[in-house]
């Protein structure tokens, strides 16, 4: 019987203590266990602070950097140089989606000229940020196949490079698409690889694909 009580005082006391003062008015702040970054030390926009000596909170940008995503020119404009590009694109061109229409494009966009150069370049961002799962082969059997991820995409899978095989090949713009959006497990690469960027990788993946055909390499 003592323990009957003991438990009824207990539920009590959890109850009050949950719901009991639910509604109560208070001028004292309330008791956040769990803030969750309500209150941030930060700045709001077209707001002041005595934070800096002019008072105002909104800086100018750091004198001679660039916005992360844009490139460099390699002359300036005073010099006849292009303007900068954004290399985060939002277009609707086959260049920006790998698309034309509703449909997967194939071959590198106008925009894109395949030299040694690209293909080095393409090599450098597979390695950064796809070979940890799609192997430095192409096989799908990165660092990561090691830790429970099997099932990474291999590029060297019969009819995948074979435009001829309608039912497992993959276009150009298929592969450009995945990068940006993501597929299955791989996340979006979107906001990470500028647009170019992404066509060089996958000028390399073909590369990759035609090393491996002309040298009889299988690859498993």
């Amino acid at each position: 019987m003592k323990y009957f009580f003991l438990s009824i005082i207990f539920l009590a006391v959890i109850v009050v203590s949950a719901a009991g003062f639910r509604g109560g008015k208070s001028e004292l702040p309330p008791l956040e266990i769990f803030p969750d970054m309500d209150n941030q030390a930060k700045i709001k926009f077209q707001a002041a602070s005595p934070f800096f000596a002019d008072g105002v909170g909104a800086r100018v940008p750091v004198a001679h950097t660039v916005p992360m995503g844009f490139d460099v020119p390699a002359k300036a404009a005073v010099d006849g140089g292009a303007p900068p590009k954004f290399g985060f694109s939002n277009g609707t061109d086959y260049y920006s989606t790998g698309k034309v229409g509703d449909f997967y494009g194939d071959g590198m966009p106008a925009e894109i000229e395949v030299n040694t150069a690209l293909i080095e370049r393409g090599q450098q961002r597979y390695d950064i940020y796809c070979a940890i799962c799609h192997g430095a082969s192409g096989n799908g059997k990165g660092v990561t196949s090691k830790y429970g991820i099997l099932n990474a995409f291999n590029f060297h899978q019969p009819g995948i490079a074979d435009p001829t095989n309608v039912t497992a090949y993959r276009a150009d713009g298929a592969i450009f698409d995945t990068i940006t959006n993501g597929k299955g497990l791989m996340g979006s690469y979107g906001g990470n690889i500028p647009v170019r960027d992404r066509w060089a990788i996958v000028a390399y993946i073909r590369a990759l694909q035609t090393a491996v055909k002309d040298n009889g390499v299988k690859i498993q």
